[in-house]
């Protein structure tokens, strides 16, 4: 293998050297895998940067490797993992990437980019957030990643993009439980629906559901004939979203059994009804 002799300056002479290298790694020999230990840490880096700008994420990561393996403990080795772990997620080898981002909050847990690592980390498992119907287990995991990323680095660049993906993967989760009630629902099992749109209520009362899920409530108690709390429902619905069309719906459909959108019995619901006086709900 040989190296550039070109004798450039200024920016173009380390354009010229990066490039130089690239040829150099990239072997002579047709596909053989070049023999690291001849480079210096910073021309392995600089290849895997080039592999990154291109679009070769896998070959990135492998010669970001490498420096971590070849020069550990390192100031070539602690950049190289972390832009190990970036590398990673871009080829959407999202466990890889994990591991990278947890093996530099291990190994250097004062360090500046150490927030960045705890957010690749959780960005690994959001960014594996299917669609609704699937299975939530990874959005559990996303929520707890991103919450560390809010409480133990809230002044970093990384805490505001953390906390927007936070309330949407907590959205994905009750639209997972309003999906499954509406199904029960539409099956005649109201007791089971009662039993997932009063999780959206209690515990995920601040997403985009629960307006939802308190006019499917209506529904579901009017048809177990259960009208108090069909009524304790419709008040709460009308007291917080009383411009939305899930209250228009469920005015109908009380309205229309002669029933008032108020509190009545002594349910579950009427303690959220107090709440919502009280200002402790929503």
């Amino acid at each position: 293998m040989a190296r550039t002799g070109m004798r450039v300056s200024g920016p173009w002479r380390q354009q010229a050297l990066i490039l130089g290298v690239v040829a150099a790694l990239a072997g002579c020999a047709g596909n053989r895998e070049p023999d690291f230990e001849q480079f210096t840490p910073k021309e392995i880096f600089d290849r895997a940067e080039y592999e990154l700008e291109t679009g070769n994420y896998d070959d990135s990561a492998r010669y970001f490797g490498e420096v971590e393996r070849l020069y550990p403990y390192s100031d070539w080795a602690k950049r190289a993992l972390i832009m190990q772990a970036y590398a990673q997620h871009r080829d959407r080898n999202y466990e890889e990437s994990r591991s990278a981002a947890q093996r530099y909050i291990d190994f250097y847990p004062a360090d500046e980019d150490a927030a960045y690592a705890q957010y690749l980390l959780a960005l690994s498992y959001y960014d594996q957030i299917d669609d609704v119907g699937r299975d939530q287990g990874v959005t559990f995991q996303a929520l707890q990643a991103l919450r560390t990323v809010i409480e133990r680095y809230p002044d970093s660049e990384y805490a505001r993009s953390a906390i927007l993906k936070f309330d949407l993967a907590f959205d994905h989760l009750a639209g997972k439980e309003m999906e499954i009630g509406r199904y029960y629902l539409k099956q005649g099992h109201y007791a089971a629906a009662i039993n997932r749109f009063r999780v959206v209520v209690e515990d995920f009362q601040t997403t985009s559901h629960t307006p939802e899920a308190l006019h499917r409530l209506v529904e579901a108690y009017l048809s177990l004939g259960l009208k108090n709390e069909a009524q304790t429902a419709g008040a709460i619905l009308g007291y917080n979203y009383q411009d939305s069309i899930w209250y228009q719906d469920a005015y109908t459909l009380l309205t229309g059994q002669g029933l008032l959108l108020e509190p009545a019995g002594s349910g579950w619901l009427s303690g959220i009804y107090r709440q919502s006086l009280q200002g402790k709900w929503i």
